[in-house]
């Protein structure tokens, strides 16, 4: 993973060309006109030994004659020179190079070129986006190295794909639509730059306000994961997908519950990929799936809600409060539905101005909506403009009165001139408008679904039981007895003793399915790019009839089991109905959490289903299960797309004050002991750790400290036991760049445990974890005033420097390459 001269890539000083050509219509031709017409304010250096000049600029022979080595090249060139000139290139300085040759991947010799061009970008670290690209774009800079047919308006969306068609097919939507770009790319055959290098780019990006990905394939999926991850919860990051159907249909589920993972939102056609961003990053949030429509024609409205429901979303219930203030509000108007039922709010096609308002602040009042859709058709009765203006008033002033902008979309139909200028005055005063009700509805259940999946990042897991010890011993010596054997698959009885030892309850051999319980379908399977997945669904005689089939990535906690059970079409039938109570969904969620588990322990299973899974209100039990096992894998082998919890770093230790604690990585159950631990903490001391005073600690605060990837952070917590209960007593994280070689940490010890002991230790650990998986520094940022934070980075061998802009803090850092062994991880 890694974001190496990717600035060389998007604000390089100088461009070359190789291939330059006059010939129309050719690549080389193409490639000239854009650069030296994309206002790019550097040097742009055209290579070709036949033509003396382009434009007025010398043109160079060969890549030795150009007068300075270029930061940035672009090769368009037959497939057998391209190694050569990377290697020419690589010597002369250049950091990055775009490579749109075609045929470095054809046949034998096609591979051989393209690890030959890799294995001479190697040792000048240079960056390679291609081979067999369009190329790159970015506007700001006014880099077009590109075949694009147009060129981009300057924005602030990121637009990221492995076509070059769609790449060429989207730049030109967009500047029909006025829609601009802060970097456009076209990966091609992801040789080396890849879909996770240019996700942590553009998270730290200060240009780009959302991320839109056209997704074929992701080539190395933990890189994926966790660069994905941390973009999307900085800024949206919006996915179309292809290959739903047909060839590349297979692992589509598997993708989706990837990207779902990472907190992205897939959508399913480039329309909706731009509504979406557009929506996204408009500002506007919504905390759940309840949309209530007002319309001033029955019609319209109807429209918009079966879209909504299409999309998964649901006409929002009015409490009967606000049914009796409509009432008043709207006298001789009905609301379009009975009483007791859900629909649109139809205040007739005269709806004037204050009309509108009256029943939009109503809705705005109600508890039982997330959001309010206000649509408007042309009438004969009423002009569109005042109705406009209703709106804008009635949201400021919700505005002013509650502090955020409120959740309210629009749909201003028709084509007159009034709807147009109705447009206009709800886009300047920036509330969203969509050209018909479904586009509107489609649009709510994108911030709905960003939500859902940015709060799946941020929940806090119930703890697992404490008598959840697997015995993974027993499991192995169950697996050990077929291979040993030669075989690939356990009998019954090893079946039976491999579930046992995860705590999988058992039914006695001979049962049947009893006619209470729901019978499920739990299984372990293995995709080849992103590794251990977990499937969910109808069991039984009917698995597969129902079309059933909810997939997830583990690790899994309790919340993303629970997740991934209401994803399953089974679902409705575990809620209970008359005559069948619903099943104990607790203990179905924990054994999925079990078989995460035994997933991330047991690299010998390769496959396992659980098929029937009998649940009921009493619990759970398996009545059969097939287990296919394979010799263990090496140890360290990377099998998952997330990293699972790295249990080999939990440890007891003794502090010199005798006192014995875990340390351990932290977990996303930590949440309320780590808010605790905070509370408990001086207030002086928290200012010290976060450079600012904090009264209170708010869940998503702790979350962002709790949930972690574990591959590119780590924190490593102390706990110990006091009045009967486990507590935190300190913490401390580093946080690696994207390549691996520095890293920033941060440590906090609660008030009361200082002069302890236990921040020397806590370092030392860090230390030691950071030099075990490679790192090379790690520095931090320290306030003058924290004396005994500078006293111990002293101790322990940091260097300290002074930050010229900001005196009040003092720059920290060590070399980890020539420090002695720290700890158990060195």
């Amino acid at each position: 993973m890694s974001v190496r001269n990717l600035d060389a890539l998007f604000r390089p000083a100088s461009i070359a060309l190789i291939g330059a050509s006059r010939r129309p219509g050719s690549v080389g031709a193409v490639l000239a006109r854009n650069l030296f017409a994309g206002g790019f304010g550097g040097p742009v250096m055209a290579v070709n030994p036949r033509i003396q000049s382009f434009g007025g600029a010398p043109s160079y022979p060969s890549v030795a004659a150009l007068p300075v080595g270029p930061e940035l090249a672009v090769i368009a060139t037959p497939p057998a020179t391209v190694p050569g000139l990377i290697a020419e290139l690589g010597a002369r300085g250049t950091r990055a190079a775009v490579v749109v040759t075609t045929g470095l991947d054809a046949g034998p010799e096609g591979a051989g070129l393209r690890q030959a061009m890799l294995d001479a970008a190697r040792p000048h670290l240079l960056r390679i986006v291609g081979p067999h690209c369009l190329g790159l774009m970015a506007p700001h800079h006014g880099v077009n190295a590109s075949l694009g047919h147009v060129a981009p308006l300057a924005g602030d969306i990121a637009f990221v794909s492995q076509s070059g068609d769609i790449a060429a097919a989207v730049l030109d939507w967009a500047t029909h639509r006025g829609i601009g770009f802060s970097h456009a790319v076209s990966l091609g055959d992801m040789a080396d730059v890849d879909f996770g290098d240019l996700l942590d780019w553009l998270a730290a990006d200060g240009r780009t306000r959302a991320i839109l990905l056209h997704v074929e394939t992701v080539t190395q999926a933990r890189k994926f994961m966790s660069a994905g991850r941390i973009a999307a919860r900085t800024k949206p990051v919006v996915v179309i997908k292809a290959g739903r159907t047909g060839a590349l249909a297979g692992p589509d589920a598997v993708y989706d519950a990837a990207f779902r993972r990472a907190g992205m939102l897939r959508v399913f056609d480039l329309a909706e990929l731009f509504d979406a961003v557009e929506t996204l990053a408009g500002g506007l949030r919504v905390d759940g799936e309840r949309l209530a429509i007002l319309s001033n024609g029955g019609g319209i409205g109807v429209l918009a809600a079966e879209a909504l429901a299409d999309a998964g979303g649901s006409v929002a219930a009015l409490s009967p409060e606000t049914l009796a203030r409509l009432d008043v509000a709207l006298p001789g108007h009905s609301l379009g539905n009975p009483v007791d039922a859900i629909g649109p709010v139809d205040i007739r096609g005269d709806a004037t101005g204050e009309r509108y308002a009256r029943t939009l602040d109503a809705l705005l009042a109600d508890p039982g909506k997330d959001a309010v859709l206000v649509l408007n058709g042309p009438s004969a009765l009423a002009d569109p403009i005042p109705a406009a203006r209703a709106m804008v008033q009635s949201v400021a002033q919700a505005t002013a009165r509650n502090g955020r902008r409120p959740p309210v979309l629009t749909s201003w139909l028709g084509t007159g001139a009034a709807a147009v200028a109705a447009r206009r005055l709800l886009a300047e005063a920036r509330i969203p408008g969509y050209a018909t009700p479904g586009q509107a509805a489609r649009a709510f259940m994108h911030l709905a679904r960003h939500r859902r999946n940015q709060k799946s990042l941020m929940e806090t897991p119930p703890a697992l039981p404490e008598d959840f010890v697997p015995d993974t011993e027993a499991a192995r010596a169950a697996i050990a007895a077929a291979l040993v054997e030669g075989r690939s698959t356990l009998a019954e009885s090893e079946a039976r003793s491999l579930l046992e030892a995860y705590r999988i309850p058992v039914a006695p051999a001979g049962s049947a399915a009893g006619s209470e319980a729901h019978p499920l379908i739990l299984a372990i399977g293995e995709d080849p790019l992103f590794g251990p997945i977990l499937r969910f669904g109808q069991g039984g005689a009917a698995a597969g009839m129902l079309g059933d089939s909810a997939v997830a990535l583990p690790p899994l906690n309790a919340v993303l089991a629970r997740e991934l059970m209401a994803r399953a079409r089974v679902w409705r039938l575990l809620q209970g109905y008359p005559g069948r109570p619903p099943p104990d969904l607790d203990a179905i969620a924990l054994t999925l959490v079990k078989l995460s588990q035994l997933a991330a322990d047991l690299s010998e299973v390769a496959a396992l289903e659980i098929n029937p899974l009998l649940a009921d209100a009493a619990g759970v039990q398996a009545l059969d299960a097939q287990i296919r096992v394979r010799p263990p894998l090496p140890v360290g082998t990377p099998r998952f797309a997330i990293r699972p919890y790295p249990q080999r770093l939990v440890e007891r230790l003794v502090l010199r004050d005798g006192r014995e604690i875990v340390l351990r990585p932290v977990r996303p159950e930590d949440e309320p002991a780590i808010r605790e631990m905070l509370q408990r903490s001086a207030p002086a001391d928290v200012r010290l750790r976060f450079f600012s005073t904090m009264r209170s600690f708010s869940h998503e605060f702790a979350a962002r400290l709790t949930q972690i990837d574990y591959d590119r952070e780590m924190a490593l917590v102390a706990e110990a036991e006091e009045d009967g209960r486990r507590v935190l007593l300190g913490a401390v994280r580093i946080i690696a760049d994207p390549d691996n070689e520095t890293a920033e940490y941060g440590i906090m010890v609660r008030s009361d445990l200082k002069g302890h002991g236990l921040g020397s230790r806590l370092m030392t650990e860090i230390i030691a974890y950071a030099r075990s998986r490679g790192l090379k520094r790690i520095y931090g940022e320290v306030l003058r005033e924290n004396v005994t934070m500078l006293r111990m980075a002293g101790e322990l061998g940091f260097a300290r420097e002074d930050v010229a802009d900001e005196p009040g803090i003092v720059h920290v850092t060590i070399s980890l390459d020539d420090l002695p062994a720290l700890g158990q991880h060195s």
